[in-house]
């Protein structure tokens, strides 16, 4: 477009007349008029915090999402956790897909209550339940908190038939639909957004924990994953191994080792390995170093008749089985990893009772035949079949966490030694995996920390120091004696949760504690002061 030229002579020679005017007496009695101001930029008007009711809620548009319902709730008892403060109850629908269904609930405290920041709340099984004792800890805090069901409302894996999409709603994908919503839902409450967030659940939870590390890296500023799930398809391998294990071929109905014979088991390796570590406290630190030079249970095969102090050679050749772990029979490759010794107690929870733990992921999600038979599993082509049909769905095996590292998220993970649902070989074969792809130790140490706790079983309890949690009571509210406040400084500032101390909580008494360290490292005696002291502990 051609520019216009304008002259700046005929103002300038205009201005001189005026001036010459004004100097006689001319040009009339008033100045000429001040220039109109030049209008300001208005600011953008601030974003007002709104009431928790539905009506304030009404011109609020979530793509993916359907609010229900907004009331406030009072201090004290809600879904049977006490002591919470007033929050606002916000419940809503989240719909990644035309057949996602998700409900979910958000709680934020009232007033100056909330501490700014965000922490959504992992799943148990298969199960829609909510983790209300989660959400409950972490909004005690001050945190404004959010849970989900995953996609269904039923117990059974029904919900599963034909309907990927909820498969993988329920494997993958929920927390990361209730996070984005919930964040929004929650900004539009506070006309702020929160400051943090972070992730908080175990088993189930654990593997949702590696989903949102791995699959939706920017959801989270730190995440809390415990005795992940994460291997999924391998874990409901090992059920049905450990099940036919436990068996005779093709026989349902009878097993070889009672929950008696599993406590003679547990009793006789902890006798062999507890004092390894130089402590007598009735906990094998680590099993790894209970070897068969130690512990061998084939010198518990009975020499006459059965007594409770022996093993059949059935029952010793169940138990191998077991400890070992499934293997393809053809090549000989392990498909899970084996079980630690000292956590065979509690072995029977998932041994299964006249069909194998979550048949029906087989049954339904997997070879769609409700009159599949486990027996005819064959442990090398149809651990293929599944490892393309379904594990793709639900796995969280992926060790690139290049991603998460660089958005500046932090993942703390613990898992029980004597956990006898998830083995805690496999958090160990997964970090290190994750350990070859960064390169060194120091590059895995800056954004990954996984903490193997002596005696704990599956998430908590165990004979061990299992208490990670503060309650302002018997354990302080403080960085080193509770999780989410070591992963929120670890995030804040900067200081690895490096000083951790696991409690065991006795009769409601702190009897012992314990550093939790970092995996390699381990506790280890100093060989002087109390042993029920964590100060007479070292990570080394």
């Amino acid at each position: 477009m051609t520019k216009r030229r304008f002259s700046r002579w005929p103002t300038v020679a205009a201005l001189g007349l005026a001036g010459l005017l004004s100097a006689c007496g001319g040009g009339g009695a008033q100045d000429a008029p001040a220039p109109a101001p030049t209008p300001q930029p208005q600011p953008e008007p601030h974003p007002q915090a709104r009431a928790c009711t539905p009506e304030a809620f009404a011109d609020v548009r979530i793509p993916g999402a359907v609010l229900q319902t907004a009331a406030s709730v009072p201090a004290g008892t809600h879904r049977g956790q006490a002591d919470l403060p007033a929050f606002c109850l916000i419940t809503a629908k989240a719909q990644p897909t035309s057949q996602s269904d998700i409900n979910f609930e958000l709680w934020v405290p009232e007033g100056d209550a909330w501490n700014g920041k965000l922490v959504a709340t992992g799943n148990g099984g298969y199960s829609p339940a909510l983790s209300y004792g989660d959400m409950a800890y972490a909004m005690r805090q001050g945190y404004a908190v959010l849970g989900g069901d995953t996609g269904h409302q039923t117990e059974d894996m029904l919900w599963g038939v034909n309907n990927q999409e909820k498969i993988i709603d329920w494997g993958t994908r929920s927390i990361n639909s209730i996070t984005v919503a919930g964040k929004q839902y929650l900004s539009e409450l506070r006309a702020e957004p929160a400051k943090r967030s972070y992730y908080l659940g175990c088993s189930t939870g654990g593997q949702q924990g590696f989903a949102e590390a791995q699959r939706y890296p920017e959801d989270f500023d730190g995440i809390i994953a415990g005795a992940p799930g994460n291997n999924r398809t391998a874990l409901n391998i090992e059920f049905m191994w450990r099940f036919r294990a436990n068996r005779p071929d093709n026989v349902n109905n009878v097993s070889y080792l009672s929950n008696a014979k599993l406590q003679f088991l547990t009793s006789r390796a902890v006798a062999a390995c507890d004092g390894l570590d130089g402590v007598m406290d009735g906990v094998i630190d680590d099993p790894r170093q209970c070897t068969t030079a130690r512990f061998n249970p084939d010198a518990l095969l009975c020499t006459g008749a059965e007594t409770s102090s022996c093993l059949t050679a059935e029952q010793l050749n169940a138990a191998k089985k077991i400890y070992q772990g499934p293997r393809n029979p053809r090549t000989g490759a392990q498909l899970y990893p084996g079980w630690p010794v000292g956590g065979e107690s509690g072995w029977g929870s998932y041994m299964g009772g006249t069909e194998p733990t979550r048949a029906d992921f087989w049954r339904y999600w997997t070879f769609d035949d409700p009159k599949w038979n486990w027996w005819s599993f064959d442990f090398d082509r149809d651990v293929s079949y599944a490892n393309a049909k379904i594990a793709p769905l639900v796995d969280q095996t992926n060790p690139d966490l290049s991603r998460f590292k660089a958005s500046g998220g932090k993942l703390l993970v613990y898992h029980g030694w004597n956990d006898p649902v998830v083995s805690a070989y496999d958090s160990i074969n997964y970090y290190e995996q994750v350990r070859a792809r960064q390169g060194s130790q120091a590059a895995t140490d800056e954004f990954y920390r996984l903490m193997l706790v002596p005696g704990m079983g599956h998430c908590s309890g165990g004979p061990g120091a299992t208490t990670l949690r503060a309650d302002g009571t018997l354990i302080p509210n403080d960085p080193s004696r509770d999780l989410l406040g070591a992963l929120d400084r670890w995030v804040e500032q900067g200081q690895a949760p490096d000083d951790l101390v696991a409690a065991r909580v006795t009769r409601n008494a702190v009897e012992r504690t314990r550093p939790l360290c970092s995996y390699p490292k381990q506790a280890v005696y100093s060989g002087a002061g109390d042993t029920n002291a964590a100060s007479s502990y070292r990570c080394q």
